[in-house]
């Protein structure tokens, strides 16, 4: 078996507040006007990735991992994690903003849902003028604050709020309380998860005039009342992979791409890419694959040694 790099089938959600920035910027195959989410990389129950080109085209991603677990995913992960793959990779357009919204840690989802928590992070890939996120307390909280705010209606006042812009990237713990902001698209990086408690979704109703369902008691245990600090500073060195956020779910490097890079991969872990701007081709065994802005890409473990060459800013993800 020759092991290559593997792109998969966007998984499009419709969402109250999705937009069109994926279908007018990373040229997704949208009809729709309210698209909010491409799912590029999942093994979430009934949402599994599938492969869009290659030998194993049609394939999903579960089944590729049942017969090559630790060619794809690598030896280490395949150690601690068994053949579930651990992480999932999204693109969000934001026409309007999301539901403030909190995700439990490991241990209440496993306990709640036997599921994973759900850490993320941000890369800001577009920001309109004045777009803002919401992350955390402005300063320290407690249960009963929450709910009397929340009860009011003036959860806003307590929670703070961040203007940002092009490559500002959010790295948000399990407990902080967020909500990505109108006029935002977004790459997000997370654990395999798809647990999310809703707290506040500004009254909003859909067509039929019903409201979202609020998840307000689950989250009371599950937040952290504490101020948090997210953003994430990082260099930005030409052709190097820069550090981003480390973390035990996951590594993200960024790499500024001018020209060609040589990569070596001790096949401990999988490498994901995600071309956040500009294109660029991997070149190995004799081969050529191109990727343009909006596109991910997951490298088997197996696969040692390869070129990246292009123009292009990129996330470097795996485990470490």
């Amino acid at each position: 078996m020759t092991f290559y790099p593997l792109q998969f089938e966007p998984i499009l959600k419709e969402r109250i507040w999705g937009g069109e920035k994926l279908k007018t910027i990373l040229n997704k195959p949208i009809a729709s006007t309210h698209i909010g989410e491409s799912w590029e990389l999942s093994t979430v129950a009934g949402d599994v990735s599938i492969v869009a080109h290659g030998d194993w085209k049609g394939s999903a991603l579960t089944d590729i991992i049942n017969e090559f677990p630790e060619k794809i995913l690598g030896t280490a992960v395949y150690n601690r994690f068994g053949k579930q793959f651990p992480l999932l990779f999204k693109y969000l357009d934001a026409r309007q903003d999301l539901s403030i919204q909190v995700h439990p840690n490991d241990a209440l989802a496993k306990k709640r849902h036997n599921s994973f928590g759900k850490t993320e992070m941000w890369y800001i890939m577009q920001a309109d003028d004045d777009a803002r996120i919401i992350v955390g307390f402005k300063e320290k909280s407690n249960p009963e604050a929450y709910l009397e705010n929340l009860k009011n209606k003036t959860l806003l006042s307590i929670l703070d709020d961040i203007k940002v812009q092009a490559g500002d990237v959010f790295f948000l713990e399990t407990g902080t309380v967020h909500a990505i902001g109108a006029g935002l698209m977004v790459a997000e990086i997370q654990q395999t998860s798809d647990i999310t408690y809703r707290l506040y979704d500004f009254d909003r109703v859909d067509t039929n005039g019903n409201t979202r369902e609020l998840h307000v008691d689950l989250a009371l245990e599950a937040i952290n009342y504490n101020t948090v600090e997210t953003k994430k500073e990082y260099s930005k060195n030409s052709n190097e992979s820069n550090p981003v956020v480390d973390c035990p779910y996951f590594t993200t490097n960024f790499i500024p791409l001018d020209g060609a890079i040589s990569v070596s991969k001790s096949g401990e872990s999988f490498t994901v890419y995600m071309c956040v701007e500009g294109a660029f081709e991997i070149e190995f065994d004799n081969s050529k694959l191109e990727y343009k802005k909006g596109d991910t890409v997951l490298i088997p473990a197996a696969m040692h040694a390869f070129i990246i060459n292009g123009k292009a800013s990129i996330l470097e993800i795996y485990i470490s």
